[in-house]
């Protein structure tokens, strides 16, 4: 097996979040309790949110989110199947249907032009995947949701500390998770920061704060009082500690992959067999991943040449979620043409802060050389 000197991830855990962690478990406090209730504030800040709901997961923030507006039996929510399974699980969940709708041929995000002919009467929500770091157009997403009535909950698992931009836009400048009803991060390990495991609600929405609160707490509505059914959902005081230090290193976090896309997208622009992250107008992109396209040849043959040239590869995704085993059983026949042709094209390669620029040369080193190998 050849071995890999560049992975695809590789989560920065230093001193800081050692010591910080050490702190809670001296303290004896090692549950929910003040390190996550400073952790939700200074996030929901982050993202200029009012409200802030840590989870022990993105998953269960997906869930608890769609829970806190009322998603449930019979109701359906139009999403991306271009995702990680948690998007349509989460939605399962609460007993909705979730309806999937084709993405960007560019941008990999949802194509609001195919959303409105989805819409009936059983619609409740819109759940927008901002995948890779970058946002859908949320303009023509909330317009659409506005006209019908429906909940915007953005997935934004990958994007956080993203910006939209759009000239003339209400949201122009927003953070992505501020612009939706309500917004949901994940904390895991390959993410822009992490807590280890770990999720976030935010919103503007006062009583949907409050039912996420509760639900992600067994229903409690005070101490031993519970007034809906609720699971346990909590983050831990030492997750959110960990969550506190990467949170300050976020925004340096975040500029070094913009530098290192900088440079892959200008190395690569015309690099034949290969099509680069292309960014919605001046958005900033944040790139959890920094995902190709192979164009011309056979993708396989591709990762094959890169692994064995030292560079970590993987596929986000390989599977449109309504093509899983587990959806197929439940009955979904969905079409979704450009979501089918983008997951057999695209290999996200190294982009995470720790590479090196001498890693960044050997990547698009090896990348020429598959090019000149596989197209000539």
């Amino acid at each position: 097996m050849s071995k890999i000197n560049i992975p695809i991830a590789k989560p920065i855990i230093e001193d800081e979040e050692i010591e910080e962690v050490v702190k809670v478990l001296k303290s004896g406090f090692i549950a929910q309790g003040f390190k996550v209730a400073e952790f939700e504030k200074e996030f929901a800040e982050f993202i200029k949110a009012k409200y802030g709901i840590a989870t022990s997961s993105g998953t269960a923030a997906l869930h608890t989110a769609l829970l806190s507006c009322g998603i449930g039996e019979g109701d359906e929510v139009l999403t991306s199947p271009f995702s990680f399974v948690a998007t349509g699980n989460s939605i399962l969940y609460t007993g909705a249907k979730p309806v999937f709708i084709d993405i960007n041929k560019d941008t990999y995000t949802l194509d609001h032009d195919k959303l409105e002919t989805a819409i009936n009467n059983k619609t409740k929500a819109i759940m927008p995947v901002q995948l890779y770091g970058q946002s859908g157009d949320m303009d023509e997403i909330m317009k659409i949701a506005k006209k019908n009535n429906l909940t915007v909950i953005e997935d934004a698992s990958q994007a956080h500390g993203a910006i939209y931009k759009k000239n003339g836009s209400d949201f122009d400048g927003k953070k992505i998770g501020s612009i939706g009803d309500l917004g949901c991060f994940s904390f895991y390990p390959s993410k822009n920061m992490t807590t280890g495991e770990g999720g976030m609600i935010t919103t503007n929405n006062e009583e949907y704060a409050n039912k996420a609160k509760m639900i992600r707490s067994h229903g409690e509505s005070g101490r031993y009082k519970h007034a809906i059914l609720g699971y346990n959902f909590r983050m831990t005081d030492i997750s959110a500690a960990i969550g506190l230090v990467q949170l300050k290193k976020l925004d340096n976090f975040n500029q070094q992959r913009i530098k290192n896309a900088k440079f892959l997208n200008k190395e690569l622009a015309n690099l034949k067999g290969i099509k680069t992250p292309k960014t919605i107008g001046d958005s900033v992109h944040v790139y959890h991943q920094y995902t190709i396209s192979i164009e011309n040849g056979s993708r396989d043959e591709w990762i094959k040449f890169l692994n064995e040239n030292g560079v970590g590869t993987g596929i986000h995704y390989t599977t449109p979620i309504y093509k899983q085993e587990l959806y197929e059983n439940l009955g979904f026949k969905d079409k979704c043409p450009v979501s089918e042709y983008v997951a057999n094209k695209v290999v996200s390669i190294p982009i995470h802060p720790k590479i090196t620029m001498d890693d960044l040369k050997i990547i698009v080193d090896v990348l020429k050389r598959a090019s000149n190998k596989f197209i000539g």
